[in-house]
């Protein structure tokens, strides 16, 4: 027996037992058991840790200190860099969302467009208000716009549909201020200006295939008529917040409808804040003041709250709102963040735990032997992980923390860490079905029955991540 406890603690094919068992056990309590993938996790990475023989003090700390404690350092190093930015990204979202903005720029593209030209336009807007805007609240926003454009081009609801979740979707997996490639900022140790262009890189190829080529194809093939009652738009905030309340009390910036310019605007501030900081610090002398004041204002915190401040202006105060208003905005979009920090830190927790009982070291070695890239280990990995729980945000952040302990030592460049972490967004969004709460959401705004959604989202899921990764891989080949 004790033989066996060493073998697993010390060997390489034991690590890999210990970890892949510790892994199953995770996908158990997630799928099987229902369990909250927050609470989950935590469990498992106590259990593994403890099966590892790692001491107690390395894992908790001690009744005096525990700042040095895996559980500490795990969630705190991963949320003390996500935190600020997930929160002012989401109240972000929210006020160009009671804006009436999504309306404005939905307009504006489908006039410009044309009716032929309505599905491309629809991507579009997925596309750009997905920056700023987690996917589901993307859909709560969108879906009734998607409803008219049907209705006007008396067409099937899946032609309009699909570009625009296509849109949604790659920017939620591969474009900060979004959760996931956040987090694998943190996690591999990679820039956000790294991430923002290689994100749009790998996904805009990915976005168009699946989107509007494979859109338009299963579009004109699957019938979908818009029913009567999909027609009268529900509330965002209210259906976002569960509370069911009646639209007079929820909070709303809705008094004169913005210019479609200015939306772009304000979603365009952080992206070209950041890049500024990124391509300065490749350009500019270290020592140099205007380096300095474009690091400052390309911090991701730092310019997204000027995006915020000047949306709360532009689109607020300016407008005739009151500085109440906006903190109630404010505090409603914040509701739902708490939970998803909670399961992101303890992702990160359950990678460290991973990372220090040396499997890193040990997949490094198998890896090697097997002839497996690390760029396609990663994608892999996520894959695994998407299909087998759902969460695409569970699987970026485990596998972050498997995949962070294999790159120190093999001096990759930030170009390269982005492209491996664009693998993992890629691969956390491969095959979406039942298992995944954005697969039934689909069905429920778009008219869809399961077959249906199998045969649209899950696909356009599938070719997003298989195309977007191709991509990832060629640049990783060629420029690393």
């Amino acid at each position: 027996m004790e033989s066996a406890v060493d073998w697993l603690r010390t060997s390489t094919p034991g690590l890999l037992v210990l970890c892949g068992l510790a892994i199953a056990v995770l996908l158990a309590a997630i799928i099987r058991f229902k369990l909250e993938p927050f609470v989950a996790l935590l469990l498992t990475g106590l259990a593994l840790a403890l099966a590892a023989g790692l001491p107690v003090s390395t894992i908790v700390g001690t009744a005096l200190k525990s700042g040095d404690s895996l559980l500490e350092t795990g969630f705190g190093g991963i949320l003390g860099h996500i935190a600020v930015i997930i929160g002012l990204g989401t109240v972000l979202g929210a006020i160009l969302e009671r804006s009436g903005g999504a309306d404005v720029l939905t307009e504006r593209l489908l006039n410009l467009f044309g009716p032929k030209g309505a599905p491309v336009a629809m991507g579009l807007v997925g596309l750009i208000f997905g920056i700023p805007v987690f996917f589901d609240i993307g859909i709560f926003v969108l879906a009734p716009l998607i409803y008219v454009a049907a209705q006007r081009g008396g067409r099937s609801l899946v032609l309009y549909a699909l570009p625009m979740v296509a849109g949604l979707s790659m920017t939620h997996a591969f474009l900060p201020p979004h959760p996931g490639p956040v987090s694998l900022g943190g996690l591999l140790g990679v820039s956000l200006g790294w991430l923002i262009l290689m994100g749009l890189v790998c996904g805009l190829p990915g976005f168009v295939v699946a989107g509007i080529v494979w859109g338009s194809f299963i579009g004109k093939r699957i019938q979908v008529e818009v029913p009567a009652e999909f027609l009268v738009r529900p509330e965002p905030a209210a259906l976002a917040d569960g509370s069911g309340a009646p639209a007079e009390s929820v909070a709303t910036l809705e008094k004169s409808p913005p210019s479609a310019s200015l939306i772009g605007l304000i979603i365009a501030i952080p992206l070209v804040l950041i890049l500024g900081a990124t391509f300065g610090s490749q350009l500019l002398d270290k020592s140099s003041r205007l380096l300095q004041v474009l690091t400052f204002l390309g911090t991701p915190a730092v310019a997204l709250l000027i995006a915020v401040l000047v949306a709360f202006y532009v689109l607020g105060l300016r407008r005739g709102s009151t500085v109440q208003e906006l903190s109630t905005i404010t505090a409603e979009s914040l509701r739902p963040v708490g939970m998803l920090l909670l399961v992101i830190g303890a992702g990160a927790f359950f990678g460290k735990v991973i990372s220090a009982t040396g499997v890193g070291n040990a997949l490094a070695h198998t890896m090697s032997e097997a002839g497996l890239p690390v760029i396609v280990l990663a994608y892999l990995i996520s894959c695994g992980l998407r299909i087998a729980q759902g969460s695409a945000t569970v699987a970026i952040v485990t596998t972050g923390g498997i995949v962070a302990p294999l790159l120190p030592g093999h001096d990759y460049s930030q170009l390269a860490l982005a492209l491996i972490a664009m693998a993992i967004a890629a691969g956390s969004i491969i095959l979406s079905h039942v298992n995944d709460g954005g697969f039934w959401m689909i069905s429920k705004f778009f008219n869809l029955t399961v077959k249906q959604t199998l045969q649209t989202w899950s696909v356009l899921e599938t070719i997003l991540s298989v195309v977007s990764f191709a991509v990832a891989a060629v640049l990783f080949a060629i420029l690393t």
